[in-house]
């Protein structure tokens, strides 16, 4: 139940209403009633009862103040020692600073649900009221259901936005941001965006995409968006660039994987000035041109990098760029540099090759025994001739002149960059987006977003918002426990139950009391770059 203020236009006075939420089965969505409890002071801000007409009511005597002493709240005993470290790394990050300035009245709501989605996975939210009973968290009390729907439905896109930009400051400067998306599926039937589409994961259900945006360094997400399900991540791009200008984001550095690629995503960021290092199929003709002009050349050991245990080579070349100008009535054509970056690992061309001598193989079986399958006669034509005779039947052979072919640019890939940069260094920045790998599956399963189930999409928008406030505390974490080897001794469960059991005891009027706190706990705390509880 909350207290809300509102101006009467016509009088001037600002009166005060009890506001209390619940959920209309009609409508399937949360909704509010109001009622009158007083007029509100201007000059000392108190609320002063009313008879529900705005006059001035009299105090019964069960309102009026009692006299003796005040009965004494309660003093319990709680587990600290998990949600104690998600408040330091909060403060630590300037998460929490950041969504007091951006939702000053639910903040506390959003980080301990937050905390609940990481410490509790995978139980769902209506069980958060035995965790509040026995765990000291930012808002110390419970998030009913009903509670939970209103703080997600309050989180507003103007909040969102500003959160984003305030996280985007906290950027390092001139970083590569990792730019990927996934595939969430729902069982909901009244979400807008819920589509079958492309699913990352084969699951046989409508979906939702979310694009995340990771920096490199800094090694955290800052920057998420929901997409519509059937929107292909090639598509996304644009939207993307859309979103950066309205967010101010600029001097951005993208580093995506080949499903993003496209001439027209290539020519929309070069007009917008902003460097990218993408991968690119070596199957383009324009990129075969290229390798077929240094092939040779590649694979010699001056090219050989021992620590990755391939060969990699730079090549500088130009882009076709075009832009289309309606303000002039007509199309900009330029050449502008860019770097194509080309590796060749042997191992994978060997492995490609045995693959590929193994498809051979069985659909050679296929034509032989006349087992024929529909869907493999694009095969059948390209790397077989059969002919056939009465005396000696089907004749196959094989088109070798196709294979040799096919199995020339097996173990190469290429990235494509309009920065200059080496060729290995190149392939790092790429090998860095791998951390957003793991965002998805923290999101899908510690989050428990693998499969959502919500009624509306506020609700939805509420939800993810809070699970991206999750997902930046678990991202901090891991990159810590990575640098510090402790992943050699715990997993990130094994890390939380650790610390988890440490207690506190809160009485009223009196400091917070920590319990006894073991050396191996210690360890974690000061491997973390975290005071301990009772230092603090």
């Amino acid at each position: 139940m909350a207290i809300i203020r509102q101006k009467d236009k016509r009088s001037g006075l600002t009166y005060a209403y009890e506001s209390e939420s619940y959920w209309d089965k009609e409508k399937k969505q949360p909704r509010s009633r109001r009622k009158l409890i007083g007029r509100v002071d201007e000059k000392t801000g108190k609320i002063i009862p009313t008879d529900g007409r705005g006059k001035r009511r009299r105090q019964t005597s069960e309102e009026k103040p009692q006299r003796g002493p005040t009965p004494a709240a309660e003093a319990k005993r709680v587990f600290y020692g998990a949600t104690y470290l998600l408040d330091q790394i909060g403060e630590q990050l300037g998460l929490t600073e950041d969504l007091k300035t951006c939702f000053p009245r639910h903040y506390q709501q959003i980080l301990s649900l937050a905390y609940y989605m990481i410490l509790e996975h995978p139980n769902p939210l209506t069980r958060f009221e035995k965790w509040d009973h026995l765990h000291k968290h930012p808002y110390g009390k419970n998030v009913t259901s009903q509670r939970s729907s209103i703080v997600f439905s309050s989180i507003s896109e103007a909040g969102k936005n500003q959160f984003f930009s305030r996280r985007k400051q906290r950027c390092h400067e001139d970083e590569y941001w990792a730019y990927d998306t996934t595939s969430i599926s729902s069982y909901s039937e009244v979400l807008k965006q819920v589509a079958y589409g492309k699913n990352k994961e084969d699951d046989r259900l409508p979906q939702i995409n979310l694009a995340l945006i990771f920096g490199e360094t800094s090694g955290l997400p800052f920057y998420y968006r929901k997409l519509a399900g059937n929107i292909p991540d090639v598509k996304t791009v644009l939207n993307l660039l859309g979103d950066f200008k309205t967010l101010g984001f600029e001097k951005v550095k993208l580093v995506m994987d080949r499903g993003f690629y496209s001439a027209t995503n290539i020519n929309a960021l070069m007009k917008e000035h902003l460097k990218f290092l993408i991968a690119v199929r070596p199957s383009l003709s324009w990129v075969r041109h290229e390798l077929d002009q240094v092939y040779d050349a590649l694979d010699t050991f001056e090219n050989l990098d021992e620590q990755y245990d391939l060969y990699a080579l730079t090549v500088r070349t130009d882009w076709d760029y075009t832009q289309d100008r309606p303000y002039k009535g007509d199309t900009l054509k330029e050449k502008r540099r860019v770097y194509l970056h080309l590796y060749y690992n042997v191992d994978q061309a060997a492995e490609d090759q045995k693959k590929f001598d193994r498809k051979l193989m069985r659909h050679h079986q296929e034509l032989k025994n006349g087992q024929r399958v529909p869907e493999h006669e694009a095969f059948y034509k390209k790397y077989f001739t059969v002919k056939s005779t009465p005396k000696r039947g089907a004749q196959i052979t094989v088109n070798h002149q196709m294979v040799e072919k096919a199995k020339r640019y097996y173990g190469y890939f290429s990235l494509l960059s309009n920065e200059k940069m080496d060729a290995i260094q190149a392939l790092e920045l790429y090998w860095g987006k791998d951390p957003i790998e793991k965002c998805f599956g923290d999101i899908k399963e510690r989050l428990n977003l693998r499969r959502m189930l919500v009624s509306s999409e506020a609700m939805l928008d509420g939800k993810l918002f809070v699970s991206f406030v999750g997902l930046i505390l678990l991202a901090q974490i891991k990159k810590k426990m990575q640098a510090q080897k402790l992943f050699k001794d715990y997993t990130i469960q094994s890390l939380f139950d650790k610390l988890d059991v440490i207690e506190a005891f809160e009485s009223p009027g009196q400091a917070l009391k920590v319990g006894e706190i073991l050396t191996a706990q210690k360890k974690i705390y000061e491997a973390l770059g975290v005071p301990l509880p009772s230092d603090v």
